[in-house]
């Protein structure tokens, strides 16, 4: 059997002037990053913005397993499937971060017949724009720094520096250190720390802004931290958003790349669910949404993560209404979910399929509570058995909601054809009644609790002392109005990875709450969930390298 690597070195590319061409972009709004990537002009964008919009399709999921269930996969085999039945569609996804592909992921650029290609640049580097992120966020770390060693103007407190430094990798060592060592020349020594880039706020604000204004506008307004007197000191009061929009100016132009079978992709962008919004930019998804019919994008990990904070954060900033939702489910997945050890997936087990089928109903009950009516994608597996498949489909059945079989890893568009006529049968009948789950004006604890018992069927949230006394101090600092963005582990309901299927009545603890004053949320970090992740035992780096002819191998 092929490998992903090797499927997509197979494919035929067309060069990118002729899928920009496909959805109407000249060439002169294309910089090209090599014959088959690149960006698109955000000038030409602007003047695109009076064109109707089309149809957003969100795919998510159930709560991811170690065996798999192909959301990315999903996205691109729904896309490719609709631009097969005559619509004109195109895909929007986040960028790969080089923390899980070189950790225990290996990739991230859908698999099989369905791929974003190419696919090592995608998932390595591809245009530079986590780099550029990641140098506009640690410009502004060096900036307070530097603004303390010269007398300190502003009279920032040391110990109320909240801007940490980013690297796009898993390094669990550099979660807490020491800056400023070694003498009077290197700065005031102080306790700092790295996050992922993927879970900055320049990424989530870079994702969120709807040009280069709005850019800088976002940056300037993000909290550096505060004085002895607690006032805020903002990136703006150090002056340095002007040069953080400059390094992102290039990068904040959507990339447009294809698929194995040559539909147009947008992949830009890329904060982690877990612990950021999980959503691709907003300027690639509102601008694939004015060139084409259909919009098909993902969100991160499961729908009780991604789709929440797509419809709560992304869609209550930038005014979109998504037509219809895929939730994606497999048989493998359900089993681990109904108590069946990895290992043991390939035998049948249809008793372990319906316990399992628990986590599947809450999140088509969730999504429901948005108003978007949802559609399940039952990706097929060799292993499945008819048995096995049947039970989700019935299971479904019940719920009153269609299931179908899926087989684009194998077969590509060809494989998602069903699902995507019933996606435009949901989306054309204009079924959608999309709202956010709460109002604005809700105080900031009842709207992590309102998320918590909602969706993740928890009986309440245990907040600390400190995050009640940062939730006041918040509110009565005019932050009250924001959304909030829940950082928890992705594979339960709970803050335990290990509570498979639909636990209810726990607790959600709440040990910290995180201002993105840019972004415009704000982060509660529950449970143990950390913004700098380490690498497994045995990292996927271990197997990726080049082969004699200079390919690279070991990348999925």
């Amino acid at each position: 059997m092929s490998t992903d690597i090797e499927i997509a070195r197979a494919a035929t590319l067309k060069p990118i002037e002729e899928i920009g061409a496909g959805l109407g972009i000249p060439g002169s709004a294309l910089y090209r990053y090599g014959a088959t990537k690149a960006k698109i002009d955000l000038g030409w964008i602007a003047a695109q913005k009076d064109r109707p919009q089309g149809r957003l399709v969100l795919v998510t999921a159930i709560n991811p397993t170690p065996a798999g269930e192909g959301k990315t996969t999903t996205t691109v085999g729904l896309g490719d499937a609709l631009n097969r039945i005559g619509k004109r569609a195109a895909i929007c996804l986040r960028e790969p971060s080089l923390g899980p592909s070189f950790g225990m992921k290996g990739g991230a650029a859908g698999g099989g017949r369905a791929q974003v290609v190419p696919m090592e640049d995608i998932n390595l580097h591809f245009t530079g724009d986590f780099h550029a992120i990641g140098a506009a966020n640690n410009l502004l770390a060096a900036l307070v720094d530097n603004h303390l060693y010269w007398g300190n103007g502003l009279g920032i407190d040391p110990r109320r520096i909240t801007w940490r430094r980013v690297l796009d990798m898993n390094d669990r060592a550099l979660r807490q250190i020491v800056v400023g060592l070694g003498g009077v020349a290197n700065g005031y020594p102080r306790e700092d720390g790295f996050d992922i880039t993927v879970a900055s706020e320049v990424m989530a604000i870079f994702c969120l802004a709807r040009d280069l204004h709005d850019l800088e506008d976002r940056l300037a307004r993000i909290v550096v931290a505060a004085t002895r007197e607690r006032k805020a000191v903002t990136a703006g009061d150090i002056k340095a958003a002007g040069a953080m929009t400059v390094l992102l100016k290039d990068a904040l132009m959507p990339n447009l790349v294809q698929t194995i079978e040559n539909s147009p992709a947008f992949v830009h962008g890329g904060p982690f669910a877990n612990i950021a919004h999980g959503c691709n930019s907003v300027l690639a998804t509102t601008t694939a949404l004015r060139l084409a019919d259909y919009v098909v994008t993902e969100a991160g990990f499961g729908a009780d993560l991604g789709a929440e904070k797509f419809f709560d954060i992304k869609c209550r900033k930038a005014g979109l209404a998504p037509a219809a939702a895929v939730i994606v489910a497999t048989v493998r997945a359900l089993k681990m979910h109904g108590g069946v050890a990895k290992a043991d997936l390939g035998r049948e087990n249809v008793a372990a399929v319906e316990s399992g089928f628990a986590n599947l109903a809450r999140h088509v009950e969730n999504v429901r509570r948005f108003g978007v009516p949802p559609l399940v994608a039952l990706n097929r597996f060799a292993s499945d058995t008819p048995a096995e498949r049947e039970a989700v489909v019935a299971g479904c059945r019940s719920l009153g909601v269609d299931a179908f079989d899926c087989s684009h890893w194998a077969d590509g568009g060809a494989g998602a054809e069903a699902l995507a006529r019933a996606v435009v049968a949901v989306a054309e009948g204009g079924t959608s009644r999309f709202q956010v789950l709460y109002p604005d004006a809700m105080p900031i604890l009842d709207k992590i609790r309102t998320v918590a018992t909602t969706l993740y069927g928890a009986a309440d949230i245990a907040p600390d002392a400190r995050v009640v006394a940062r939730a006041q101090e918040l509110e009565k600092a005019g932050y009250g109005a924001l959304p909030v963005c829940m950082a928890k582990t992705q594979y339960s309901f709970t803050t335990d990875p290990d509570a498979k299927g639909a636990p209810s009545g726990h607790v959600i603890p709440v040990r910290e709450l995180r201002l993105l004053a840019g972004a415009g949320f704000v982060v509660a970090l529950c449970g143990d969930i950390m913004t700098m992740p380490g690498l497994p035992r045995t990292p996927a780096a271990e197997h990726i390298g080049l082969d004699p002819a200079g390919n690279v191998v070991g990348l999925f």
